[in-house]
């Protein structure tokens, strides 16, 4: 996956968004989370985009400050996490 001319980032999905995605993990150049994100969407289809708009979203193990604003730098880690389903 590739989105302008920005650094390498690692997109890390769990449970049904990895589901959804086909697999656990990619790597895409995107210079801001919106940008990551809209990849994501238009690379895994609608159920990931369904999956998406109700999962939080990490970076480096923190909710990022400037939402889908927020600059990617080379090396991040961003987490796509659903909500957890018990019973």
């Amino acid at each position: 996956m590739s989105v302008d001319a920005a650094p390498p980032v690692r997109l890390l999905l769990f449970a049904s968004a990895r589901e959804a995605a086909g697999c656990r993990d990619d790597t895409c150049n995107a210079a801001t989370l919106g940008a990551l994100l809209d990849a994501a969407r238009e690379r895994y289809g609608a159920t990931f985009s369904a999956v998406l708009d109700g999962s939080r979203v990490w970076i480096g193990g923190e909710e990022p400050e400037q939402g889908a604003a927020t600059p990617l730098r080379e090396g991040d880690e961003v987490a796509v996490l659903p909500p957890v389903s018990g019973g």
